[in-house]
């Protein structure tokens, strides 16, 4: 194909989808008049500052000001390139990409990704042979069988000292290189005599291993890669890439702490899991689970460290406006343990019946509290009444004041004025991002940028915008916006009209004139517009040019000495300004 063939198949692609279907595929969408709304992914925010047009096929926050069309939108919330979303929408339209070699910029990282799926067939291999005999025992004693071992790309590191980074070397790759991703230690091998677990990144490119000691040697259990050009373990979540698909189908995502949890749970039917490699989440993390799904289940371990990490990461996904849940584990065990010990069915039972977070907090303040001390009492109940407080459901609010009134011999009454009060306080108590957000609102932008936005978009939909831009008759204010319109002229001359939607296709190679074509589309203009409201903002731009003009000119005027020098650049001036 070339370059017009492939860019009618992409054309053809994104109009046999359509972006409200793709979109409420990932997050809920609500209809208001013609458009769409929902929560934006691409920021903190829990209001739905996202429209999305069925009509224009595009979508814009009006919050962060992220915009685009259906392409656009996939790869920025899959973390994904170009080709790969259209791929994904391809497949979705029914359109066959045979001949399609649309190719994306080479990165420098590149050459590290494919180091690391050499050294991951390389540890595939190795398990497969005879030296991987007694891995392969070790993990079949764990319930991990062929199908399994298959699924999530388990190999062995052997106990040779540089197997690997000979391998690699006499490819071509470089020594310094394999240091610097976690492949070697100076010219050794940094895995030996472990079995591998492969770590993908968010679009599932192998970026790390976790290698596990199986031997009985007294040694570090797991030796993990490290923080490389292309894996940082705060920005990674094991599985994501993969539970997507099951995640929008379960409509909830379930996080817990160890991969191996995770491919336990996977290994049983339940695919919508995700896993942080640790009990710290970060907030990269709870920014990812939230992409994934507004509805969490957290699965932490049974122990004391796994119950005070479901506190802590609760916390922070209820601060981005997450719905969670809570898995309770019983007898201090990890899931991987619980269902290999308790059975498949009594897991489901747990997880179907997860309880809101909300209830295990109010549950876990009662632990240590001596009942007997009217004052332990007492901040326990006041402790209750503050988590009830941020539960937006009235009944399940007036169900625990109603438990708490009975359980402590108090006046229902007593509690609900208690309850009141925190919520009349924290009507009136808005948080500083709020604040922020809404003086960033109120920031208006001056009439000659909004002039020259304006024009631009006209120039999308409207001709009479279109000829007096090629009349030299608008003068916008920077370089870049008349490279847009210049490239807003070019594509109607070669395609006949233009579609917004298309046209972001068309622009996906120049990132700075993306920017500003955001911009354009958050300003919310009608394109039923008079041309009088044309010329209106074109004397904008010209009164705004001519201002240049003249300060350009006094400023020559000031540098001069010769009084009849000075006497032409002033008569210079005052016809401009007088428009001759």
């Amino acid at each position: 194909m070339n370059e017009q063939q492939e860019m009618n198949v992409i054309q053809e692609i994104r109009s046999k989808v359509d972006i409200v279907d793709i979109v409420s595929g990932y997050i809920p969408l609500t209809q208001k008049g013609k458009n769409f709304f929902g929560v934006c992914p691409f920021h903190d925010d829990t209001n739905p500052s996202m429209s999305v047009s069925r009509e224009k096929q595009i979508y814009r926050c009006f919050s962060c000001g992220a915009s685009g069309n259906v392409f656009q939108f996939v790869q920025d919330y899959e973390h994904i390139s170009f080709k790969e979303a259209l791929r994904i929408l391809a497949d979705k339209a029914g359109v066959e990409l045979k001949g399609f070699s649309y190719t994306k910029a080479h990165s420098k990282q590149d050459k590290l990704y494919e180091i690391y799926e050499i050294a991951q067939k390389y540890y595939q291999n190795n398990l497969q042979t005879n030296y991987g005999k007694k891995a392969k025992e070790y993990l079949s004693g764990r319930k991990i069988d062929e199908e399994m071992i298959k699924t999530f790309g388990i190999g062995l590191s052997l106990d040779t000292p540089s197997d690997l980074v000979q391998l690699l070397t006499k490819k071509g790759y470089d020594l310094n290189t394999l240091n610097q991703i976690g492949l070697a230690s100076y010219d050794k091998d940094l895995y030996n005599s472990r079995i591998m677990f492969p770590l993908q990144d968010l679009s599932g490119r192998i970026v790390g291993f976790s290698g596990r000691r199986y031997d009985g040697i007294k040694e570090n259990k797991y030796v993990n890669t490290k923080g490389t050009p292309i894996f940082q373990k705060g920005n990674t979540l094991y599985h994501y890439f993969d539970a997507r698909d099951e995640v929008r189908k379960k409509k909830c995502v379930i996080v817990m702490e160890g991969f191996m949890a995770a491919i336990r749970s996977i290994s049983i039917g339940i695919g919508n899991v995700v896993s942080l490699m640790g009990t710290a989440m970060t907030k990269e993390q709870a920014e990812l689970i939230k992409r994934l799904s507004e509805h969490v289940i957290l699965c932490f371990d049974g122990d004391e460290a796994g119950r005070k990490a479901t506190l802590t990461n609760g916390e922070e996904l209820e601060k981005l406006g997450c719905e969670v849940k809570v898995v309770e584990l019983t007898d201090d065990l990890d899931p991987d343990d619980y269902i290999l010990q308790k059975g498949e069915e009594a897991f489901y039972r747990l997880v179907q019946n997860a309880v809101f977070f909300s209830d295990y907090k109010i549950k876990s303040l009662k632990k240590g509290i001596n009942l007997n001390s009217d004052e332990e009492l007492a901040h326990y109940i006041n402790s209750v009444i503050v988590e009830t407080s941020k539960i937006k459901d009235e009944i399940r609010r007036e169900l625990i004041l109603k438990t708490l009134a009975k359980e402590f011999d108090i006046g229902y009454n007593t509690l609900e004025k208690r309850l009141l009060v925190l919520l009349e306080k924290e009507k009136t108590t808005l948080p500083v991002e709020t604040i922020v957000s809404k003086e960033k609102k109120e920031k208006k932008m001056d009439k000659y940028t909004l002039a020259s936005l304006s024009l631009l978009y006209y120039m999308l939909v409207n001709d009479t915008a279109r000829r007096l831009f090629e009349a030299g008759e608008i003068f916008f204010l920077t370089e870049k916006q008349r490279f847009l319109a210049s490239e807003i002229i070019y594509y109607n001359k070669i395609y006949g009209m233009i579609q917004i939607a298309d046209f972001y296709t068309y622009l996906q190679d120049k990132p700075e004139l993306l920017a500003i074509l955001h911009q354009v589309l958050c300003l919310e203009l009608s394109d039923d517009v008079e041309d009088s409201v044309i010329l209106d903002y074109v004397k904008v731009t010209r009164e705004n040019s001519v201002n240049q003009e003249c300060k350009r000119l006094q400023k020559m005027m000031r540098e001069i000495v010769d009084p009849l020098e000075q006497a032409k650049i002033a008569e210079k001036i005052r016809k401009l300004k007088m428009g001759s």
